[in-house]
């Protein structure tokens, strides 16, 4: 799906409701007292961020968010709440301790020097991306022409670790079972 042929207003009001979107299910993921809950706003929060690469022309990054994040690492975050069994005791009932309140305190200075660092930030000093095709950044055509060009021998060698890895991990299964 290529927004260059959408009218630029509705690109920034697609961005935009999808930014907030995103911030308003991170806060609620962090906030909420079950997991599965946590998680589920999560998925929502991959999703908007999958939107808000759409919308800047990075179609194979917003497609492997859904695949990567919102499918797989998800259904992992999932499977594993579910197989450690949390029981409603475990949880915390939202109890302030002095983790917490220092954790806070640092979030809030970390926030204050982001804010800091964006307002001293001069846009005079950043130089416009002009190259012929930088419109390509991010597309499927773009990232295949790198991964099976000039990539193509790292890409090799991360396949063959990843088959390793899974080959590991089915003979690790079957010696368990057995």
């Amino acid at each position: 799906m290529d927004l260059v042929f959408i009218n630029p207003l509705f690109k920034w009001a697609v961005f935009l409701v999808a930014s907030i979107l995103s911030l308003f299910c991170a806060i609620m993921m962090v906030t909420r007292r079950n997991p599965i809950h946590s998680a589920l706003w999560l998925i929502v929060a991959f999703f908007s961020v999958a939107v808000i690469y759409l919308t800047l022309g990075a179609q194979f990054i917003a497609v492997a968010q859904l695949i990567v994040y919102a499918g797989a690492i998800m259904m992992l975050i999932v499977f594993v709440i579910m197989l450690i069994h949390l029981e409603s005791e475990m949880i915390e009932k939202g109890r302030f301790s002095g983790g917490k309140i220092i954790g806070s305190f640092i979030t809030v200075i970390l926030f204050l020097e982001i804010a800091a660092a964006l307002l001293s930030f001069k846009a005079s000093g950043v130089k416009a991306v002009s190259a012929a095709g930088s419109e390509q950044i991010g597309s499927v055509a773009s990232v295949g022409t790198f991964l099976y060009g000039k990539y193509l021998f790292p890409f090799e060698i991360a396949s063959i670790l990843l088959l390793i890895g899974i080959i590991g991990a089915v003979v690790l299964a079957r010696r368990r079972k057995d």
